[in-house]
């Protein structure tokens, strides 16, 4: 198990994809079955303060799942919330814009999803969709792309300071286990719906997006919304590692149920 810090994106350092092993398992410890068994320790830990949280109905916290075709984010979400009850967890996915939201700013469909106290949203894909995909594909320039990391960060600061922690994860998966994944939705029957001809597309630039990804996580890697490179060659150590950021989270708010009603004490259900 290793410390969480090493796994943030320092903007004052020279930051590079290159730096993350993204086959580094030091999250998994012992056999597959002892692997399994912290998971749903942690998912239990996680399961117990997320209810607190709803109850409590004070704080917000947005995970942000970012990553390759293939990389897990549907996968993170099924395991990592494996314990909890669906009660105050909310899942938003972001695909290609529809034509209202193309009508609105960039961040609209964005701000809409955000949780609303007592909530966990998860963000699968997110407005960094803005400054990557368009990027990649040169539909906006620049100095385009520069003014929405600015944005960026200055939306999320006022998430921040209005109550909402951000938990923000790429998951650093290789070019050689995308393969492999897309590989297993062609020749797996049960999977085979996942395939996306298009991904097919996206991989073939995938240079420019490691260029892309390093761009903006160096400019939008903030102190009150870091980014986190999670290794995710390892289905089994990228939810784990997910999982302790959560739960780290989760314990730094201090949660507590909201003490009852003065008025409570003295109410006797009748026969």
């Amino acid at each position: 198990m290793a410390n969480l810090e090493q796994y943030r994106v320092n903007p004052k350092s020279n930051f590079s994809l290159k730096s993350f092993k993204s086959t580094d398992k030091s999250e998994r410890s012992g056999t597959k079955e002892q692997n399994a068994q912290a998971l749903e320790t942690l998912g239990t830990e996680i399961s117990a303060l997320q209810d607190i949280l709803y109850a409590q109905s004070k704080h917000k916290i947005l995970l942000i799942l970012q990553g390759m075709d293939a990389s897990g984010k549907d996968g993170t979400v099924r395991h990592v919330f494996s314990e909890c009850d669906p009660l105050g967890i909310r899942l938003a996915n972001f695909r290609g814009p529809t034509e209202d939201e193309l009508a609105h700013d960039y961040l609209w469909r964005a701000h809409q999803q955000v949780p609303q106290k007592g909530e966990i949203v998860v963000f699968n894909r997110s407005h960094y969709e803005d400054v990557l995909i368009v990027k990649v594909h040169d539909w906006i320039d620049v100095a385009e792309c520069k003014r929405r990391y600015a944005q960026i960060n200055e939306f999320e600061r006022m998430l921040t300071e209005t109550g909402t922690v951000i938990i923000k994860c790429y998951l650093h998966i290789s070019k050689d286990e995308q393969k492999e994944r897309l590989q297993d939705r062609l020749d797996d029957p049960t999977k085979t719906w996942k395939f996306n001809p298009n991904d097919l597309k996206e991989r073939a630039l995938w240079d420019k997006y490691m260029q892309a990804y390093e761009n903006a996580m160096s400019a939008t890697s903030t102190s009150y919304a870091p980014w986190h490179v999670v290794p995710a060659d390892s289905k089994t150590n990228r939810n784990l590692l997910i999982s302790r950021l959560l739960l780290n989270a989760l314990k730094s708010l201090k949660l507590a149920y909201p003490p009852a009603l003065a008025e409570y004490k003295t109410i006797k259900i009748a026969d």
